[in-house]
């Protein structure tokens, strides 16, 4: 986050190793783990009880999460989607109030409050985004890297299990290598019948003191999906008619992409500007990005996600089928993308 955390800070517990270093820290009250790689001067901030949501990447000063918030007390009395957070189990919109898995209809209860509606009324990014029970299983440094693993039963909460009755368990971990930050993200099924599996990262990118209208944009992907005017895909796509890279002055974007382009494994998404390039690199099972960039905004979110939105239900109509990953009773889904900054 843009700003200095003004409150003391305590630590709890620490490990170290050459470059090094992952410590649980208190933060307003609550638990933050903390990773350090002094040698690419770069600090990974992260709340298990808000999301397991990587709050904060600075890179030699430079933070390249956004926030509108001075401190981390401010976001946690006010908490909106900042930094890094985690969608599922759907990643984006459904189309209404009910959605369709393995041939069944299951129907979305409102009065739990326990999902959020966008402006067109349509639920949004999951029940998990601000998740309280995340558990930190590991938190360790060694001489290649500092690394938290927090993990979530899904299904021990009631209010999340009545609106997706599949029980499954989800494990998040955080690796800082090389001033180069992994996020690796494993479901494992728990259910007895397969588990769809449509998540995604919503994360904040920016480019500190350095104007949104100079920025430029890569988009690595061929197909651009086609959204109807509440930004759920029609089932057609067009090629991708943008330039490239794309600049960013004069333009708004709040789109969807697949068949993305894939180099040595990975489809590679960057913002640049004023010489300094943030650069993520998808792992292939994020097969669609959302990008998001609206006017007058000093961020960009490049969004790896595992389906399209609304992925639920356009399969079961025969639209973007293919795009649907499912894994099998007692197997793991597992993924990672990685966010590199450079020029800083």
């Amino acid at each position: 986050m843009r700003r200095a955390i003004l409150l003391a800070l305590a630590t709890t517990s620490m490990s170290t190793a050459a470059n090094y270093s992952a410590e649980k820290i208190t933060v307003a009250g609550q638990t933050v783990l903390k990773l350090t790689d002094t040698a690419a001067q770069t600090e990974v901030l992260i709340a298990p009880a808000m999301g397991n949501n990587a709050y904060s990447m600075k890179v030699k000063g430079n933070e390249i999460f956004f926030s509108p918030y001075k401190t981390f007390a401010e976001w946690v009395a006010k908490p909106v989607q900042i930094g890094n957070p985690f969608l599922a189990p759907w990643a984006n919109r459904i189309d209404g109030d009910a959605y369709y898995v393995n041939g069944k209809r299951y129907l979305l209860n409102a009065d739990l409050k326990n999902f959020r509606k966008d402006g067109s009324g349509l639920p949004i990014h999951g029940t998990v985004v601000l998740a309280s029970d995340w558990e930190v299983t590991h938190l360790k440094a060694d001489t290649e890297s500092s690394i938290a693993t927090s993990r979530l039963v899904y299904h021990r909460d009631a209010g999340r299990a009545a609106q997706f009755p599949f029980a499954h368990t989800i494990e998040m971990t955080y690796r800082l290598a090389n001033g180069a930050l992994e996020v690796t993200t494993s479901v494992e099924n728990q259910s007895n019948e397969p588990l769809p599996v449509m998540l995604g990262y919503h994360t904040y990118y920016t480019i500190p003191g350095v104007p949104r209208d100079t920025w430029k944009v890569h988009v690595a992907a061929k197909e651009h999906v086609v959204l109807s005017d509440r930004l759920v895909p029609t089932g057609e796509t067009q090629p991708v008619a943008l330039a490239d890279p794309l600049p960013l002055k004069g333009a708004k974007l709040d789109d969807v992409f697949s068949e993305l382009n894939l180099a040595g494994g990975k489809a590679s998404f960057w913002v640049e500007g004023g010489g300094k390039r943030i650069t993520v690199d998808y792992g292939p099972q994020y097969t669609v990005s959302v990008i998001y960039a609206p006017a007058g905004r000093d961020f960009i979110c490049f969004e790896p996600m595992t389906g399209v939105t609304n992925q639920f239900n356009l399969a079961h109509e025969n639209k973007f089928a293919r795009l649907l990953q499912k894994v099998e009773p007692g197997v793991t889904w597992r993924e990672s993308f990685t966010i590199r900054a450079e020029g800083f």
